[in-house]
């Protein structure tokens, strides 16, 4: 597992209206193993900062790189589908195939046989806690909570060293939060993999490795560990 590498990204777009700087200068380093929450208001880049790691898109200025490799450069199709998950706190599942389908989908989508991705499925499945008994099931027949454990075993499934997650307990209540981030944050140990949650919930940032905070597309005092 590798070291995700930022090194003085910017990021700017534009409208019809302004100007706007989503990344001034951002430089930080990732570490596998570790699970760390990007915190700060609507607004402060948040979202922009997981989108550019994702390989969504590009910066403006400045560099990211995974394992000393920059994935401006990079094939960024093959980098999302080898390197990055995402959790979205939509979480994209497909409504039409079972909860162990839908973790079997990326695998299979990456040439892995049926059967194979079927026991790594299952395996990721019980791994955070969806008993055999649920694996054809629907998501609509899943309460929040165990939609977003799918959504996790999905990420963990495919296996990549960077896991993204977009607002992870959004949708939860108190108690469906605490075991999601607790999950992420054990499986961030347990697995070796970079989880990287944005989130405004205060019980995300309580609990991660470490804190980054945003603000006006900075990195705000130093990361809180």
């Amino acid at each position: 597992m590798g070291t995700l590498k930022l090194s003085g990204v910017k990021y700017t777009y534009r409208n019809k209206y302004q100007t706007v700087k989503a990344l001034d200068g951002v430089s930080f380093e990732f570490l596998p193993g570790r699970f760390y929450a990007v915190v700060g208001r609507s607004g402060s880049g948040k979202t922009t900062l997981l989108s550019l790691i994702a390989g969504l898109d590009v910066p403006t200025e400045g560099e990211i790189q995974l394992n000393g490799v920059d994935v401006k450069s990079a094939d960024r199709d093959k980098y999302r589908l080898e390197h990055v998950s995402v959790i979205y706190q939509s979480l994209n599942l497909l409504p039409l195939l079972s909860v162990i389908e839908n973790v079997m989908f990326p695998l299979e989508y990456r040439g892995i046989p049926k059967e194979e991705a079927r026991k790594t499925a299952a395996a990721k499945l019980e791994s955070v806690g969806m008993d055999s008994g649920k694996h054809k099931r629907l998501p609509s027949m899943l309460s929040g909570g165990e939609q977003q454990r799918v959504a996790i075993a999905r990420a963990l499934a495919a296996k990549t060293e960077i896991i993204l997650a977009d607002e992870p307990t959004g949708n939860l209540d108190t108690e469906n939060s605490l075991n999601i981030v607790r999950m992420l944050r054990d499986l961030a140990a347990s697995e070796n993999v970079c989880v990287i949650a944005v989130t405004h919930d205060p019980a995300v940032a309580e609990r991660a490795d470490v804190v980054i905070k945003i603000s006006d597309g900075r990195i705000e005092g130093d990361a809180v560990t």
